[in-house]
């Protein structure tokens, strides 16, 4: 009998979904001290903006347990009401696009975000061992 990942495709969104939500619950099962994370830099990561240079991982660390919370629960808080409204309006021709088009749009551009928050999450969690001493 298969697993229920091993009937999901390679490139499935379920199980893009389903990699970032073990990988954060890896990461809140290993950080048992959260406030060692407090004001520890994350800097060394390639994949890391300009606006994560002002959060340390402490930040990073409540940001992917809400992400994940919200991803889970299908709730997005009303105060991103407003800043969705000023990206709308950026995106307006954008939105003009096809129905289809504009969902492949969406779909690569969450895969990107998933990967991305996925290997956040396990970076995050591999920086915690090092800061207790456990080599991974």
């Amino acid at each position: 009998m298969q697993s229920a990942d091993a009937k999901l495709s390679r490139s499935s969104l379920l199980l893009a979904l389903r990699r970032y939500s073990t990988a954060v619950h890896n990461m809140e099962q290993t950080v048992l001290l959260p406030s060692l994370l407090r004001d520890v830099p994350y800097h060394n990561d390639p994949d890391c903006e300009a606006a994560d240079h002002s959060m340390d991982l402490y930040e990073h660390y409540l940001l992917l347990k809400a992400i994940k919370n919200t991803v889970e629960s299908g709730l997005v808080p009303h105060d991103e009401a407003k800043s969705h409204a000023a990206l709308h309006k950026g995106l307006e021709p954008l939105l003009e696009a096809e129905p289809e088009t504009l969902f492949h749009f969406h779909l690569r551009g969450l895969f990107t975000v998933m990967a991305t928050l996925t290997k956040k999450s396990q970076n995050l969690t591999e920086k915690y061992l090092d800061i207790i001493g456990i080599s991974h």
